[in-house]
């Protein structure tokens, strides 16, 4: 009995051990900012001197605040890139889930920004969008076609970061879909072609259905990352854009808490963003839940 509880003792203390960096980062990095940012939410706070409790002034404030509603029509609208994403992903997928030639390759080129530096390919984009030597308008040229000076001008400066975004998340949502794909049983293809079923009605009734959990799970995160849109803003358009056409809530969050010194205000747009991300989320949920699927 000895040896045992010197044993319990000892996994006991190792278990902790592994378990207690991991809850002080949260402690540290999540839970501690979150309480404070929202404490902060209800004072007038430059960031550095004292928190005065004002209340529910500055959410008050963000009814009436022109920005703050042009940014958070940005945010959403800029989420148009995640079916569009979905959608050539899953394409990508099917493709390449054929066994064609160079499948590994292709796996690598459609990978290679998503392990890339962000701001290396927010940079990258810029010079691409450029209206006098970008490389996008070039191509236009091929065509007869004259491109617009893409992120100077209000109505392209979002569609050129949809462009871009879509881009970027293309190699890591085709990659979770071929990992999809190749987990279906081949026996439903099969039984299925001996019902007379054509490639449309397989799709349909079995390959959908099945990459349904990997759809949701990229829906989730994607909304949650758009939502949280920021670098690319910055640094493509470093002011917002022609008419703060291109300004995200968390790039106007930024400029607010480290520009104007208005932390308690940009607080509040922080709390308000995070019951967004929690309410279309728990949707999300709700909806999955109601629509699970059968074969």
């Amino acid at each position: 009995m000895k040896t045992k509880s010197n044993l319990y003792r000892k996994e006991k203390m190792y278990g902790l051990l592994y378990v207690t960096p991991p809850v002080l980062g949260f402690l540290l990095f999540t839970l501690f900012p979150v309480a404070y940012s929202f404490y902060g939410s209800f004072t007038d706070w430059d960031g550095l001197g004292q928190m005065d409790f004002i209340g529910l002034s500055n959410f008050k404030d963000l009814f009436t605040d022109e920005l703050f509603h042009k940014a958070s029509f940005n945010t959403i609208y800029m989420m148009i890139g995640i079916p569009i994403g979905i959608v050539l992903a899953l394409l990508l997928a099917l493709g390449l889930n054929r066994g064609i030639p160079g499948t590994t390759t292709f796996r690598v080129i459609y990978y290679v920004p998503v392990i890339s530096s962000l701001a290396a390919i927010s940079i990258m984009w810029s010079w691409a969008f450029n209206g006098d030597y970008g490389l996008v308008n070039q191509f236009l040229e091929l065509f007869g076609i004259k491109g617009p000076n893409w992120l100077m001008n209000k109505h392209t400066v979002k569609p050129a970061l949809i462009m871009m975004t879509v881009w970027k998340g293309l190699g890591y949502t085709m990659l979770l879909y071929l990992a999809a794909l190749q987990s279906v049983p081949r026996s439903y293809y099969e039984a299925a072609e001996l019902d007379g079923a054509n490639g449309f009605a397989a799709f349909r009734h079995i390959t959908w259905p099945m990459v349904k959990p990997v759809t949701f799970f990229i829906v989730v995160t994607n909304i949650i990352g758009g939502s949280q849109i920021f670098t690319e803003i910055n640094i493509m358009t470093s002011t917002g854009g022609p008419e703060y056409s291109s300004a995200s809530v968390v790039f106007y969050i930024w400029q607010k808490a480290f520009n104007n010194l208005q932390m308690g205000y940009a607080s509040a747009m922080a709390v308000v963003l995070g019951i967004f991300i929690f309410i279309v989320t728990l949707i999300q949920f709700k909806m999955n839940e109601k629509s699970s699927f059968d074969i």
